[in-house]
């Protein structure tokens, strides 16, 4: 793994324990990382169309080094060898996990543990969740014992969490460490601003999956960012408003064109590029 990627996470770890944002560190020289620091990455749900090994690659070839995995690509049943495996391909890569999910909690503590327990494996620190009403009680002794946050995604109209104000109430009475993962997309389809999203959850913001949508309406499409309804150099700024934490996850998400995303993703991340340098 090179020198940049060993220096980077260590920095963004101490920063994190710190209580640092992301957005005090100082910037790295955009020849060795393009996005100043922030650990921008890809939900790979947006790679579901090829296995694991090729997800991977694609990652590393659009020059991303953090990724959120959903369970189809790193399961919770994986095995010792499949560990090493993975940990051994991310390492070339140099690609970090920063979260997992999303994930359905209940309440079954036991099953609750055993995904904890497998963050715990992976050595992340953030899990993206979509937990019922009666799983706080449950996720607020997990995240105390384990240290590892839980993100609640927004899933759009008509889901258990699709307004801004569902997530606020959600989490406002509940352990610091249970916050939100912010779906700018699925805002948008419930006619919501991510970035007043961003602003009133604040410090309960741990993670994003950033998308736009051609319509404000509960059935719309995926677009290159920027080129629907999200402005995309606004929610950087007010993440930086916020300071959002140097450890989050933020992940890049394009859900059209399964079969062959990448020329898409790319356009995606040259978009948000632009809109960090203007924050920065």
């Amino acid at each position: 793994m090179s020198q940049f990627s060993i220096n980077r996470r260590q920095v963004l770890t101490a920063a994190a324990a710190a209580g640092i944002s992301m957005f005090e560190l100082p910037a790295v020289s955009a020849a060795d990382d393009p996005f100043k620091g922030l650990p921008i990455g890809i939900q790979s749900f947006s790679l579901r169309g090829y296995n694991l090994l090729e997800t991977i690659r694609h990652i590393q070839g659009m020059g991303l080094h953090f990724v959120e995995f959903y369970p189809n690509h790193v399961p919770k049943e994986i095995d010792d060898e499949g560990l090493k495996n993975l940990n051994e391909l991310l390492e070339k890569a140099e690609i970090t996990i920063a979260a997992h999910g999303v994930w359905s909690f209940n309440n079954d503590h036991a099953f609750n543990k055993s995904i904890f327990d497998f963050a715990k494996l992976l050595g992340i620190n953030c899990l993206t969740a979509n937990p019922a009403p009666d799983s706080f009680a449950s996720l607020d002794k997990l995240v105390a014992e384990y240290k590892i946050r839980v993100a609640i995604h927004n899933h759009g109209p008509d889901a258990l969490y699709d307004k801004i104000d569902s997530v606020v109430d959600a989490v406002k009475d509940h352990h610091p460490l249970i916050g939100a993962c912010v779906d700018t997309g699925h805002f948008i389809r419930s006619k919501e601003d991510p970035v007043e999203a961003i602003m009133k959850l604040n410090k309960r913001v741990f993670a994003l999956h950033i998308k736009d949508e051609a319509k404000m309406e509960k059935v719309s499409h995926n677009t290159i960012i920027g080129e629907g309804h999200l402005d995309v150099t606004g929610v950087f700024k007010a993440l930086k408003k916020v300071k959002f934490p140097a450890d989050g996850s933020i992940s890049l998400e394009y859900e059209a064109n399964p079969e062959n995303p990448i020329d898409d993703i790319k356009q995606c991340i040259e978009v948000a590029k632009t809109a960090i340098a203007k924050v920065h």
